[in-house]
């Protein structure tokens, strides 16, 4: 019997989600145009796993809520919810610790990864709502599970979550994937920008709390 369960994650968790959210995006547009498709570049996976372990160490330095869907205690799915209401100084100190963090990426990712991804950065912030919002991160299901209610879930989990924050207008998110794009407008998301990086289109979401 089943016993799925939706915790928020701690330190321990951090070679599950590498694992996880390295999988679900071996794909994903964006990352194969950044680190290469794992079908013919044999360092795609390597350079995958170091921005998403990144990813997870900046979200605890930056007091993101880190969130894994569980199945009898093994990980199937993640995502990481920038929050509204983390006060300045918080934002200020995790920043400072994220350049410490930062450093290394400079010598395990190519230049041109880095460059990328402060573009795509620069592209996304220009175009963010207004209003004071939630930033979906990423959201990610194991690909052996994708289409079973993981990807559903986690999403009703973020939007509850961002429900219940009063300081939060709503959330956003970028996709670089038009099926998913499709998927979220289902859930209430409407596109409010789309961009190019190079070649490569951008959806900025939204989805405004009533």
């Amino acid at each position: 019997m089943s016993t799925r369960t939706i915790r928020k994650l701690v330190k321990s968790d951090k070679s599950s989600f590498i694992s996880v959210m390295s999988s679900a995006f071996a794909h994903d547009p964006l990352f194969v145009h950044l680190f290469g498709d794992p079908e013919s570049d044999r360092k795609a996976v390597a350079r995958a796993n170091v921005f998403t372990a990144f990813m997870f160490d900046k979200g605890f330095l930056s007091r993101d809520e880190i969130w894994g869907s569980f199945d009898d205690g093994v990980m199937q799915g993640a995502y990481i919810l920038e929050r509204s209401d983390v006060g300045k100084l918080r934002h200020i100190i995790g920043g400072m610790l994220q350049i410490g963090r930062f450093i290394p990426l400079l010598f395990q990712l190519p230049f041109r990864v880095i460059t990328h991804l402060n573009s795509y950065m620069q592209i996304t912030r220009a175009v963010a709502p207004t209003l004071q919002h939630d930033y979906l991160v990423m959201i990610g299901v194991s690909p052996d599970i994708q289409g079973k209610g993981v990807g559903r879930s986690l999403l009703d989990h973020l939007l509850y979550r961002v429900d219940k924050d009063p300081h939060s207008q709503g959330v956003a998110l970028d996709t670089e994937n038009a099926h998913n794009k499709a998927l979220y407008e289902r859930f209430g998301f409407r596109l409010t920008a789309e961009k190019l990086l190079e070649q490569l289109p951008i959806y900025c979401m939204f989805f405004k709390k009533e």
